[in-house]
């Protein structure tokens, strides 16, 4: 993963933003489309029965012609069928050695759907993690026979739920999802003011979802330790004010590497301050804390994955010149948003 996230040629699966930030302009021009059909539909209703409608009726009617999402998610599933079907893997439920679940929620239901077990194992992992990643607003409902399914975390943050019923006695969740806290933004010069209006509109709708998420999350796991008071759950997040992961940009590749380097060091040192507590734990279940890796100074992620081995491919001038100069262009928006 970190060998496709950091490269910026092609590869076996390279990671690009295309995949994930593609602009829903088909659903944006069907949406259009609507509108006359909509507001024809409105005053005709308005004149049918003045008495109790309004012209504002028709505005309200406009608001079945807003997509329901800003990106496609078609190009998600594509690039995971491409890198699932390849080097003999597969992107079959039924072929895995081990049992994969994802977690998704039917819309028009409101209930939760485990793709993986029987009767949901013919749909295509691909298609699985498509609809369990479909946010709605952000990507649009995925189709699956017959039925419209979006994130799982419209029911619950964590479904670590799905692995404990399972037998598992040991759950590990990794949870990205976490308010940040800009108390001390302003000291270390992340931010002018400390105040994430600043940035806008999806900052503060991302402050808003991150805070709602993670408060059901912690409620979650309070109500697995009264029910499976004999099962453990470990859970790795950021911490609050880790400004490095939370205002840089992922999609860029200048970026990459360093997020990553970022992230690989801090689990290292949340895992050394947190040894005390976690080791009993492992010991639990026949484990160990390598903590003679987290003592290792010297360790390097990038030795691990074997980058290092690999010999950058010469560059064109071409390609030079507009690295240099989106390199540029990232500069300056970051001089104005922050």
């Amino acid at each position: 993963m970190c060998r496709a996230i950091v490269k910026n040629e092609p590869g076996e699966h390279p990671f690009v933003p295309e995949n994930f930030m593609s602009p829903a302009f088909g659903r944006f021009v069907r949406s259009g489309l609507k509108v006359p059909r909509l507001l024809a539909e409105g005053f005709w209703d308005m004149i049918a029965h003045p008495i109790d409608s309004s012209l504002f009726e028709p505005m309200t009617r406009l608001s079945r012609a807003l997509p329901v999402g800003v990106f496609r998610n078609e190009p998600i599933r594509a690039y995971l069928e491409k890198i699932f079907s390849m080097h003999g893997r597969t992107d079959d439920f039924r072929e895995l050695r081990r049992k994969l679940v994802l977690v998704a929620t039917d819309l028009d239901s409101g209930r939760s759907v485990r793709f993986g077990e029987p009767g949901l194992d013919h749909v295509p992992i691909s298609t699985a993690v498509q609809a369990s990643t479909a946010l709605p607003g952000l990507y649009p409902p995925v189709l699956i026979d017959g039925r419209h399914y979006v994130d799982g975390v419209l029911l619950k943050t964590v479904h670590a739920s799905v692995a404990l019923e399972e037998g598992a006695e040991l759950v590990f969740c990794v949870n990205p999802i976490v308010p940040v806290d800009t108390f001390r933004s302003v000291e270390l010069g992340v931010m002018r003011r400390g105040q994430l209006v600043d940035r806008g509109l999806p900052t503060v709708l991302a402050q808003t979802f991150r805070t709602m998420v993670h408060s059901r999350m912690g409620a979650g796991l309070a109500a697995y330790e009264t029910r499976y008071a004999d099962r453990d759950v470990l859970v790795f997040e950021p911490r609050r004010d880790d400004y490095d992961m939370f205002f840089t940009n992922v999609f860029s590749f200048s970026n990459r590497k360093a997020v990553c380097e970022h992230a690989y060091n801090s689990t290292r040192r949340k895992l050394w301050r947190n040894r005390t507590r976690i080791e009993p734990i492992l010991a639990r279940h026949g484990l160990r804390l390598r903590t003679e890796d987290l003592e290792d100074q010297d360790r390097d992620l990038w030795k691990s994955v074997r980058l290092h081995e690999r010999r950058p491919r010469s560059r064109s001038p071409v390609t030079q010149r507009l690295e240099k100069t989106l390199a540029k262009i990232e500069s300056m928006v970051a001089e104005q948003t922050v």
